[in-house]
């Protein structure tokens, strides 16, 4: 009588090799986006690096090797009070344009959900224009806004107060230089921060909205106590990009320089990057201040994964 062998379950058999390529899978789906993080950021960041340790100007240009000089570039940067006056300068427009977008943006975006669908269509069209609109051209054409002889603020304000504004410039004095930066700044943020900020509100209950309506909760009280808590990690995403945004600002600042500022009282830490880089030819010490800058950007960034991190654990 022949004897037959049980085989173990085909499920038992596979089991290991189906785990395998199932914790493969995540690391696959990575690998694309980890990859292109790794050419266009990494690389380029490691090189910058490296430059900030090293005598890097003109001549290493074009071809003569880059001497290593240790700390040196960020010992010359630390010690340059210029450095520390740009990038108290930058903090401080950082600051007022975050506060101003995100005032706005949160403002904007209540008043979408109360909004009728036409009107809401409207607005939500002239957002994106203005989001679309290049950095570049919009301080353009709000230079054209505010240029000295035919600005329509100055013909408003002459027409307004009967004192005469043409020929005054708001871009040759520092605080007003700044004041119109920050109104370009937080014009081309708004729009970000309000479809945001929209986009979360659509998810607040409205059950929850009118429950606390009949326990007695003004419209302040409804969106302090139960708005917020709700889009509060979409607030905090918002806050951060908004920061290392603006700190690092660039293409306003330069227009407007170009346009009439006073370069030398109205640089921010981009401009000052590029004016040390480039039309000093210290590479070495531009590559410095471009690595303490990162190293700000990172410690706000830390900040926010630590909170998401604390979310996640509740």
């Amino acid at each position: 009588m022949a004897t037959t062998t049980i085989a173990p379950p085909a499920s038992d058999q596979d089991a290991a090799p189906r785990r395998r390529r199932a914790s493969a899978v995540p690391f696959a789906l990575l690998a694309p986006s980890v990859i292109m993080l790794v050419v266009f950021i990494g690389w380029p960041l490691l090189q910058l690096v490296i430059m900030s340790f090293q005598k890097f100007g003109r001549e290493q240009i074009f071809g003569r090797p880059p001497e290593f000089v240790g700390l040196d570039n960020y010992l010359r940067v630390l010690a340059d009070p210029e450095f520390w006056v740009v990038l108290a300068r930058s903090i401080g427009l950082c600051a007022v344009s975050v506060a101003a977008t995100m005032a706005l943006g949160i403002l904007i975006a209540v008043m979408m959900t109360k909004l009728r669908p036409a009107m809401r269509i409207a607005l939500s069209v002239g957002l994106l224009l203005a989001w679309a609109m290049p950095a570049l051209t919009a301080t353009i054409v709000w230079g054209w806004i505010f240029d000295t002889q035919y600005g329509l603020v100055n013909y408003f304000l002459t027409w307004l107060t009967g004192t005469d504004f043409t020929g005054h410039s708001w871009l040759i004095d520092p605080l007003s230089f700044f004041a119109i930066a920050a109104i370009v700044i937080t014009w081309g943020a708004v729009p970000f921060v309000a479809f945001s900020v929209y986009a979360g509100l659509t998810q607040v209950s409205d059950e929850v909205l009118e429950a606390a309506a009949l326990d007695g909760a003004n419209g302040i009280q409804r969106f302090r106590l139960i708005v917020v808590p709700y889009i509060r990690s979409i607030l905090i995403v918002l806050l951060i990009l908004q920061i290392i945004w603006d700190l690092r600002v660039f293409a306003q600042i330069y227009a407007l320089q170009t346009i009439g500022g006073v370069r030398a009282e109205t640089n921010t830490i981009g401009v000052y990057i590029y004016s040390v880089s480039m039309a000093s030819g210290d590479l070495g010490a531009g590559g410095a201040i471009a690595v303490i800058l990162v190293a700000i950007m990172l410690a706000i960034s830390a900040y926010y994964i630590r909170t998401m991190l604390k979310e996640d654990d509740r």
